[in-house]
């Protein structure tokens, strides 16, 4: 069994609530995981974000899923999506003090959004994009991000109908999957969903 420490990350003059999972033996690595929208319902108790923590732990990864300022026990309210990147940069430099050398970020929906958009500022070893909305939010920026990244879509998301299209962007050692029975919520799917992001995180993992 792995352990779970509920901590404290400052964002700012912020606290966000957030779990810690600790591995039973020697941490591989250390990952981030980023939930959905604030505005709809999305928080670190989601069903492919608590999958996603679980499945890493099980495989060595020290994991922080953490909700995002106005959410949950998250101290202030929902300012946008560059306040949220703030809140993911806040996180990866609480896991940097925690000695997290080998770092992973992973984000799901509006989490995948804010995610790789931190990563304009901050580096990871590898990076991982579930059900990126693209009827919501630009993902062109990605020319930009160096950082190899895996990109998991559903064939039936009608939230990222054109996913396919981000290939065009992606750095050497990235990957887009599509998992052709998926919509955008992954219901009844999230072994499939973790055994993706498993096969392709597993390539960086020492």
């Amino acid at each position: 069994m792995s352990a779970e420490e509920r901590v404290w990350v400052g964002s700012g003059k912020l606290k966000l609530e957030a779990i810690l999972h600790k591995p039973t033996g020697d941490v591989r690595g250390w990952a981030l995981v980023c939930h959905p929208h604030p505005l709809y319902g999305g928080n670190m108790y989601n069903n492919v974000v608590v999958a996603l923590a679980y499945r890493l732990t099980k495989e060595g990864l020290s994991i922080l899923r953490f909700n995002f300022r106005g959410v949950g026990n998250s101290q202030g309210a929902y300012e946008g999506e560059d306040a949220c990147v703030e809140d993911v940069l806040a996180c990866i430099r609480f896991l940097r003090e925690l000695g997290g050398e080998e770092l992973y970020l992973v984000g799901y929906s509006f989490g995948a959004y804010v995610g790789l958009r931190a990563l304009l500022k901050a580096e990871a070893k590898a990076a991982v994009a579930i059900s990126p909305p693209l009827l919501l939010y630009s993902f062109d920026f990605l020319k930009d991000v160096e950082t190899p990244l895996l990109i998991v879509c559903g064939g039936k998301d009608a939230f990222s109908p054109n996913c396919p299209l981000l290939e065009a962007f992606l750095s050497p050692g990235s990957k887009l999957v599509v998992v052709d029975e998926a919509d955008h919520f992954w219901w009844g799917l999230e072994q499939k969903l973790v055994d993706e992001v498993w096969e392709f995180l597993k390539n960086f993992v020492e």
